[in-house]
């Protein structure tokens, strides 16, 4: 007596049962309660709640403590992709030649990224205080002999600082594997029709390294957009809220100021925002692609 078994097709779709319901339970599931809260004036801790609708979502836009996060937020995002994904590029491009102890150095440079961010800004945090003055007055550099934490204009650059030097280690190692994938006989074909090192990169090899351009960018807005481990480690939103970011303003409003359902509108809207900036900037990328037209 034969028995019937599954076919091909239901035994895939069997498979994909865990990971559809893990993604439901811990993604979805969540959004649509996150949504719901948004639309309530609940403080996270009482049994009771109203309905206000939109109201959360228009005095968001209305707010000033709210447009100055994301003041403050862009232009860190803006800061770090650009110069942690380009000491990230220039150090895959060095570490993929043949040198002597290559291993080693790929190992040491890769370090900053195994270490907590929590720690790494509180480490930062006393140089910054203690160690940088001292070398800026001896050196007699003005900005250096102060700390940039301290003041409301300069401490967004000395958070981006801390994060750039953990930061590049991941796109880095990313970017060597795309390296690798990038033809030779092109690389010396264009050698030999005399192409110069700056055009061999832009017509050669940028091509090639645009998918992990694109993953890298990714992860850098995300990082960007939703900083809070470093602010809470460094500045704690000071000087005067200038480095408060809106992932530290959202935990603000939700934790401390008893407005859950606000802060979860505001965090509706940053889910909005990084959805919408990774689209437009996969899009942009992937017509730049080798092979693409």
């Amino acid at each position: 007596m034969k028995t019937r078994g599954f076919g091909p097709g239901a035994a895939f779709a069997l498979l994909t049962v865990p990971a559809v319901v893990l993604y439901a339970a811990f993604f979805l599931v969540p959004v649509f309660i996150g949504f719901y809260y948004s639309l309530t004036d609940w403080d996270g801790f009482s049994l009771s709640y109203k309905m206000v609708g939109l109201k959360n979502y228009i005095n968001i836009l209305q707010d000033k403590r709210f447009l100055n996060a994301m003041s403050f937020t862009l232009l860190y995002t803006a800061i770090i992709v650009v110069f942690k994904l380009g000491i990230a590029l220039i150090l895959a491009m060095l570490l993929s030649q043949s040198l002597k102890l290559r291993g080693l150095f790929r190992s040491i440079y890769f370090f900053p990224a195994v270490l907590s961010m929590i720690t790494v800004g509180m480490v930062f945090n006393q140089f910054f205080y203690s160690l940088f003055p001292p070398i800026g007055e001896a050196l007699g550099i003005e900005w250096l002999s102060r700390n940039l934490l301290g003041n409301p204009d300069t401490a967004i650059y000395g958070v981006a600082l801390t994060n750039i030097w953990q930061g590049f280690a991941t796109p880095m190692v990313i970017f060597i594997a795309g390296l690798a994938s990038v033809p030779k006989d092109l690389t010396e074909a264009a050698l030999i029709d005399g192409a110069t090192p700056v055009q061999r990169f832009f017509s050669v090899t940028l091509p090639f390294l645009i998918p992990m351009l694109t993953v890298n960018v990714v992860l850098a807005i995300k990082g960007g957009l939703t900083v809070f481990d470093y602010i809470v480690a460094m500045t704690g939103g000071g000087p005067s809220k200038s480095t408060e970011s809106l992932g530290f303003l959202i935990y603000q409003h939700g934790m401390n100021e008893m407005k859950f359902g606000y802060g979860t509108a505001e965090a509706i809207y940053v889910f909005l925002l990084i959805g919408l900036v990774s689209f437009v900037q996969i899009k942009l990328l992937s017509r730049k692609e080798a092979g693409q037209q």
